[in-house]
Protein backbone atom coordinates (compact mmCIF):
# COMPACT_ATOMS: atom_id res chain seq x y z
CA UNK A 1 0.00 0.00 0.00
CA UNK A 2 1.01 3.30 -0.69
CA UNK A 3 0.13 6.70 1.17
CA UNK A 4 -0.35 10.23 -0.91
CA UNK A 5 2.84 12.62 0.16
CA UNK A 6 0.49 15.45 0.28
CA UNK A 7 -2.69 14.62 2.20
CA UNK A 8 -2.02 10.67 3.77
CA UNK A 9 -4.20 9.52 1.86
CA UNK A 10 -4.24 6.13 0.14
CA UNK A 11 -3.13 6.14 -3.43
CA UNK A 12 -4.47 3.59 -6.55
CA UNK A 13 -2.99 2.72 -9.92
CA UNK A 14 -4.12 4.67 -12.44
CA UNK A 15 -3.53 4.38 -16.34
CA UNK A 16 -2.40 7.02 -18.88
CA UNK A 17 -1.95 5.71 -21.96
CA UNK A 18 0.74 2.73 -21.93
CA UNK A 19 2.26 4.09 -18.03
CA UNK A 20 0.64 3.22 -15.05
CA UNK A 21 0.66 5.93 -12.42
CA UNK A 22 -0.04 5.95 -8.65
CA UNK A 23 -2.52 8.73 -7.95
CA UNK A 24 -3.92 9.72 -4.87
CA UNK A 25 -8.00 8.97 -3.93
CA UNK A 26 -8.80 12.48 -2.14
CA UNK A 27 -6.30 15.45 -3.97
CA UNK A 28 -4.79 15.47 -7.29
CA UNK A 29 -1.39 13.77 -6.57
CA UNK A 30 0.21 11.96 -9.04
CA UNK A 31 3.85 10.30 -8.86
CA UNK A 32 5.61 10.19 -11.84
CA UNK A 33 7.52 7.10 -11.38
CA UNK A 34 6.44 4.45 -13.88
CA UNK A 35 4.72 1.75 -11.39
CA UNK A 36 4.51 -1.89 -11.82
CA UNK A 37 2.04 -3.72 -10.04
CA UNK A 38 2.08 -6.98 -8.48
CA UNK A 39 -1.32 -8.58 -6.81
CA UNK A 40 0.17 -11.70 -4.56
CA UNK A 41 -3.06 -13.39 -2.53
CA UNK A 42 -2.42 -16.17 -0.04
CA UNK A 43 -4.74 -19.48 0.09
CA UNK A 44 -4.44 -22.24 2.47
CA UNK A 45 -6.07 -25.22 2.35
CA UNK A 46 -9.39 -25.84 4.05
CA UNK A 47 -9.49 -28.17 6.93
CA UNK A 48 -11.03 -31.36 6.44
CA UNK A 49 -14.59 -32.08 8.50
CA UNK A 50 -14.24 -35.25 10.00
CA UNK A 51 -18.20 -37.19 9.99
CA UNK A 52 -19.07 -39.38 12.99
CA UNK A 53 -21.83 -41.66 12.24
CA UNK A 54 -21.76 -43.45 15.48
CA UNK A 55 -23.80 -42.84 18.24
CA UNK A 56 -23.02 -41.15 21.42
CA UNK A 57 -25.50 -42.56 23.61
CA UNK A 58 -22.96 -43.62 26.39
CA UNK A 59 -22.32 -39.69 27.41
CA UNK A 60 -25.74 -39.01 27.43
CA UNK A 61 -27.34 -39.63 31.06
CA UNK A 62 -29.67 -42.40 31.52
CA UNK A 63 -33.19 -41.15 32.65
CA UNK A 64 -36.05 -43.02 34.30
CA UNK A 65 -38.53 -41.70 31.38
CA UNK A 66 -41.58 -44.33 29.59
CA UNK A 67 -40.99 -44.64 25.89
CA UNK A 68 -44.16 -43.64 24.66
CA UNK A 69 -43.99 -46.38 21.16
CA UNK A 70 -42.93 -49.10 23.53
CA UNK A 71 -43.45 -48.34 27.28
CA UNK A 72 -39.60 -48.93 27.92
CA UNK A 73 -38.64 -47.19 31.72
CA UNK A 74 -35.29 -46.18 30.55
CA UNK A 75 -34.65 -42.91 27.93
CA UNK A 76 -31.07 -41.03 27.32
CA UNK A 77 -31.69 -37.44 27.70
CA UNK A 78 -30.26 -34.64 26.26
CA UNK A 79 -31.65 -30.77 26.23
CA UNK A 80 -31.52 -27.78 22.83
CA UNK A 81 -32.41 -24.36 23.36
CA UNK A 82 -34.91 -24.46 20.54
CA UNK A 83 -36.95 -21.34 21.16
CA UNK A 84 -36.14 -17.67 21.99
CA UNK A 85 -33.34 -17.41 25.11
CA UNK A 86 -36.12 -16.12 27.37
CA UNK A 87 -38.20 -19.54 26.62
CA UNK A 88 -37.15 -22.68 28.18
CA UNK A 89 -34.92 -25.39 26.87
CA UNK A 90 -36.60 -28.30 25.37
CA UNK A 91 -35.90 -31.81 26.43
CA UNK A 92 -35.21 -34.65 24.16
CA UNK A 93 -35.41 -38.14 24.83
CA UNK A 94 -34.13 -41.19 23.40
CA UNK A 95 -35.71 -44.49 24.02
CA UNK A 96 -32.93 -47.10 24.88
CA UNK A 97 -34.61 -50.21 24.03
CA UNK A 98 -36.12 -48.89 20.69
CA UNK A 99 -34.61 -45.63 20.07
CA UNK A 100 -37.78 -43.46 19.66
CA UNK A 101 -36.99 -40.37 20.21
CA UNK A 102 -39.57 -37.47 21.41
CA UNK A 103 -38.99 -34.14 23.27
CA UNK A 104 -40.51 -32.45 26.26
CA UNK A 105 -41.25 -29.07 26.33
CA UNK A 106 -41.56 -28.51 29.89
Amino acid sequence: MKFCKKCGSLMIPKKEGSKTHMACTQCSYKEKDNVEIELKEKVSPKEKINIIEEEKENIMPLVSQECPKCDHKKAFFWSVQTRAADEPETKFFKCEKCKHIWRDYS
